[in-house]
C-alpha cells in the first residue's frame, strides 16, 4: 500500500489549498480514509475522516472550513481547505487503517507541508 500526498504550499491567511492523496496497492473504496496534521512540537491530530460510504467527520477547529472527499474510481482522497489560518500550519498526512485477517493495517503518506502566513 502506498499513499502519496500533494498540494501543500505557502498561502496567506484566508486563502485556500486543496490537498490530494493518491492511493495504490489495495482496494480503497471499502476503507475509511483520513487526513491528519502535525505542527512543530505538537502531537499528530486527526483533521478529517471519510468513511467508505462517504460519511465525514472533522476536527472542531476546521468544521465549516475544510471538506474531505473521495473519488473511488481514481483511488483519490482530497482535502479542500478554505479560510486558512496561521494555526492550520502543519505537515498534513493522509492515512488508511483497516483490519486484514484480524491484523490492524495502518499506512501513512509522506506528508505535505502547509504554511499559512498572517
Amino acid at each position: 500500500v502506498q499513499l502519496q500526498a500533494s498540494g501543500g504550499g505557502l498561502v496567506q491567511s484566508g486563502g485556500s489549498l486543496r490537498l490530494s492523496c493518491a492511493a495504490s496497492g489495495s482496494i480503497f473504496s471499502n476503507k475509511n480514509m483520513g487526513w491528519y496534521r502535525q505542527a512543530p512540537g505538537k502531537k499528530r491530530e486527526l483533521v478529517a475522516l471519510i468513511s467508505s460510504g462517504g460519511s465525514t467527520s472533522y476536527l472542531d477547529s476546521v468544521k465549516g472550513r475544510f471538506t474531505i472527499s473521495r473519488d473511488n474510481g481514481k483511488n483519490m482522497v482530497y482535502l479542500q481547505m478554505n479560510s486558512l489560518k496561521p494555526e492550520d500550519t502543519a505537515v498534513y498526512y493522509c492515512n488508511v487503517k483497516y483490519l486484514e485477517d484480524s491484523e490492524l493495517k495502518d499506512y501513512w503518506g509522506q506528508g505535505t507541508q502547509v504554511t499559512v502566513s498572517s
